[in-house]
C-alpha cells in the first residue's frame, strides 16, 4: 500500500511518463517506466548487498545529484517546448522514433537522479525488513512487489495521458508538447526544492 500511494503521487519519473505518453505515444511512456524500474532494480541491488550507506552520502553529492537531475528534466521540458514552435505550422505531427529509443535511458537518469530515491530506500524500506531474517530473499520480495505495482501505475498514467493526447492530436498538438514540456520543466524545479531530510 506504501508503494502504490507513493506511485500515485506525481513525481518527477511519473511526469516524465505522462509527459512522452502525451506527445510521443503510449509506447514511448512504457519504455521510460522500463527505464524508472531499471534504476530502481540498481538501489533494490545496493540494498541486498548492504551498500545502502547511501544514507550516509555527504551533502555535496546529494546537491550534486539533485541539480544535474533537475538540470536534466528542465533541458527536456525547454527542447519540446521549443520544438512545439518549430512544428506548430505542420499539420501533424509524428513521434519521433529517437525520442522512443531514448525513452528508456530518459526513465534510466530521470528516477537515478532522484534524490528521493535514497530517501526511499535509507528511511522508509528498511521499516519492511526483518533484520533476523535473510536479507536477500526480503529484497528481492519487495523489489518484485515495487516493480509490480509501480509497473501498474505508471503504464497506466502513460496509456491515459496518450489517449489525452491523441484527442487533441493533431489540431492542437503544439499545445500537447508544450504542456509535456510544461509538464517536464514543473518535475525538474520540483526536484530542485527538494531538501536533504
Amino acid at each position: 500500500m506504501t508503494e502504490f500511494f507513493l506511485c500515485l503521487s506525481p513525481g518527477p519519473s511519473a511526469l516524465l511518463v505522462i509527459s512522452l505518453g502525451l506527445t510521443r505515444g503510449q509506447a514511448a511512456g512504457v519504455l521510460a517506466t522500463i527505464g524508472v524500474l531499471a534504476a530502481n532494480g540498481i538501489y533494490f541491488a545496493l540494498s541486498a548487498t548492504g551498500l545502502a550507506a547511501a544514507q550516509h552520502v555527504s551533502s555535496e553529492a546529494f546537491l550534486v545529484i539533485k541539480w544535474l537531475g533537475a538540470a536534466y528534466l528542465i533541458w527536456l521540458g525547454f527542447r519540446m517546448i521549443v520544438r512545439s514552435f518549430q512544428t506548430r505550422g505542420e499539420q501533424v505531427i509524428s513521434p519521433d522514433p529517437v525520442s522512443k529509443r531514448r525513452s528508456f535511458w530518459q526513465g534510466f537518469v530521470t528516477q537515478g537522479a532522484n534524490p528521493n530515491l535514497l530517501i526511499y530506500f535509507t528511511a522508509i524500506l528498511p521499516q519492511f525488513i526483518d533484520p533476523r531474517a535473510r536479507l536477500g530473499s526480503q529484497v528481492a520480495v519487495l523489489a518484485f512487489s515495487s516493480f509490480a505495482i509501480e509497473f501498474t501505475v505508471l503504464s497506466a498514467y502513460s496509456a491515459l495521458s496518450h489517449r489525452a493526447g491523441r484527442k487533441v492530436a493533431p489540431r492542437f498538438r503544439y499545445l500537447v508538447e508544450r504542456v509535456g514540456g510544461g509538464f517536464l520543466i514543473g518535475a525538474g524545479a520540483g526536484l530542485a526544492t527538494l531538501r536533504r531530510q
